[in-house]
């Protein structure tokens, strides 16, 4: 078993002498971000932007036109795309096409690792947007970005992790230090991303199923309340849900299977196909 507080000292050290680089957003969702946090930003201002990046813009085009967002009229160009989906969709859609860049591997090895968190992350994204529902205060949208962002400490861990041969096979292992570990670098990129903190405290805190932010939902309790719905065979099998606080805010039962709910197994799959397509 790796010493976490040796790995973890070990990967900040990388990252603070440069051997091991963060991941950095380009300047186009740089640019995107810092618009829809304008609220003098218009509708074309956000889509000449992206229209910078000819594989962005036909993202977005596809999903402004797919069953979960199309409306009567369809969507034939970005400000259209944008004026639909709303500022923040495009920031999460954005990010999400370029965090799903990040999880391109150099390697078999990582290869397989980075797919399966991608597509965990993809399904706790999911279904935090699909609970969202039941918090008024809180956005789709952005609860469906706090899915996506909750394991990008992984990355850093995982590229270590290919360089370590205790550690490169043994997935179980990974998980565990994703889990004890991941939140401390998930959260030197959230600073390093300037995230609102509504979204930059989801790393950090997005395992511990005691957190508790306060009277009403936040995103930690979506992806929290999430994760335990993707994961019940190795998670909630062994946590007495009737005491965690993010599925009491998030207006679950304890024993509730949200994806067997009339309709949430399909906006899932749904939504799934739009981050993973």
């Amino acid at each position: 078993m790796i010493d976490e507080k040796e790995f973890l000292a070990t990967i900040l050290q990388a990252i603070d002498s440069d051997r091991l680089r963060l991941p950095t957003l380009p300047e186009v969702a740089l640019q995107v971000q810092a618009a829809v946090e304008n609220d003098a930003a218009t509708v074309k201002e956000i889509a000449d932007i992206v229209m910078i990046d000819a594989a962005l813009s036909a993202r977005l085009l596809h999903v402004a036109n797919s069953p979960l967002y199309r409306g009567r009229v369809p969507v034939e160009n970005i400000q259209m795309a944008v004026s639909r989906l709303g500022g923040k969709l495009v920031r999460g859609l954005v990010l999400s096409l370029i965090m799903r860049q990040m999880y391109q591997a150099t390697s078999a090895v990582l290869d397989r690792h980075l797919r399966r968190m991608w597509e965990d992350s993809t399904t706790v994204a999911a279904i935090s947007r699909v609970l969202s529902h039941n918090t008024p205060h809180l956005e789709p949208e952005q609860a469906m970005l706090a899915g996506l962002i909750h394991n990008i400490g992984a990355l850093p861990l995982l590229v270590m992790a290919e360089d370590t041969p205790a550690l490169r096979d043994d997935e179980q292992e990974i998980d565990r230090l994703v889990e004890s570990i991941g939140p401390v670098v998930g959260t030197r990129i959230m600073d390093e991303w300037d995230f609102p903190e509504a979204l930059a405290r989801v790393p950090a805190h997005c395992y511990n199923i005691e957190y508790d932010g306060g009277p009403e939902a936040d995103y930690v309790d979506l992806v929290i309340a999430a994760r335990l719905q993707t994961k019940p065979h190795c998670v909630a099998a062994n946590v007495d849900l009737t005491k965690v606080p993010a599925i009491r805010k998030v207006g679950l039962e304890p024993e509730m299977e949200i994806l067997e709910i009339d309709g949430v197994a399909e906006e899932v799959e749904e939504v799934e196909h739009i981050l993973l397509a």
